[in-house]
């Protein structure tokens, strides 16, 4: 288990960068920690890696403390793996031998079939003697994740992971590396600001603004009952307004158009999304979006349905 204990930490040059965070996480657990650009997750990841050395507050993995570079001539420990967005491949070297770089050479055997179980889950068999420079960047961000699980660390950190993956690519990739994580009961912890990585595959969902944790939750109850609207906008467009004189945190498929209704709206654009429309409408002075399932012309007069049960 991991257990950050209310650490704190700046740069020199800096405010606070973290303040008083503190959370755990099991063996084989996948925590998604979101945030706007900034906020910390990336120096998180980094404090619990053991690359930086906290102002104040612990850390321990199991019964192992993890200590920064003050205390260790190479940071970073040994039964972690840190992904960073710059990935430290070695360029002139084929995706088979990046992966295997940290597999032992007395069993030639066992790290080819371990190899070809990596190349199977990031989906690049077909690229296994490619040189990683003629890669794309994520093309390389695939083999910088296979080549930190080649050992099969007990926590992987990961910054960003899918950013430079194409969306064709991203779905399939995470099914197959979250999946992959559960069955080997690998932790995880994901540094993002894509609400599908923590929808679909967290266990638990951190949310960090103003350098410090603002929610954490499990990623249901995060996104069904968000406390605020920076908390709903991680995940989907979000509506704050105010209807007979409550305010409401509405995401667009809660607003249905209707036959008639006391909600009176105005739209002002339609835009199209693949099987349904986005709607953004005028409502008293309030911009208010909606999903449907056709156009609708501008400044046609629409009437609103809020779905209760969802708010």
């Amino acid at each position: 288990m991991l257990h950050v204990n209310n650490i704190s930490f700046q740069y020199s040059t800096q405010n606070n960068t973290l303040q008083n965070v503190s959370f755990t996480l099991q063996e084989g657990e996948n925590l998604c920690i979101m945030g706007e650009s900034g906020c910390g997750k990336s120096t998180l990841l980094k404090i619990i890696y053991g690359l930086l050395d906290v102002n104040k507050g612990t850390i321990f993995w199991k019964k192992t403390q993890i200590l920064g570079p003050s205390y260790h001539l190479v940071p970073g420990m040994d039964f972690f793996k840190y992904v960073a967005q710059d990935f430290d491949l070695m360029p002139y070297t084929t995706v088979s031998e990046n992966i295997a770089k940290f597999l032992s050479r007395f069993y030639p055997e066992k790290a080819q079939q371990r190899t070809k179980e990596l190349l199977e889950v990031i989906e690049m068999t077909e690229f296994a003697d490619e040189k990683v420079k003629n890669l794309s960047g994520g093309q390389q961000q695939r083999v910088a994740i296979a080549r930190a699980l080649a050992k099969e660390p007990e926590l992987l950190l990961l910054d960003e992971p899918f950013g430079q993956i194409d969306n064709f690519k991203k779905n399939s990739l995470r099914r197959n590396l979250f999946t992959y994580l559960k069955s080997k009961n690998i932790a995880c912890i994901v540094a993002t600001h894509d609400g599908g990585d923590a929808l679909s595959f967290a266990d638990k969902m951190i949310v960090i603004r103003n350098n410090q944790i603002l929610a954490k939750n499990t990623p249901k109850n995060l996104y069904n009952a968000p406390r605020e609207k920076y908390i709903a906008s991680l995940f989907d467009d979000v509506n704050e307004v105010t209807v007979n004189n409550t305010k409401l945190l509405l995401y667009p498929h809660q607003i249905k158009i209707v036959e008639k209704s006391t909600i009176i709206a105005t739209v002002l654009n339609s835009y199209y999304k693949g099987f349904y429309w986005l709607i953004e409408t005028d409502l008293e002075g309030q911009k208010l979006f909606l999903n449907h399932n056709s156009y609708i012309d501008k400044k046609t007069t629409v009437s609103l349905e809020i779905n209760s049960e969802t708010v």
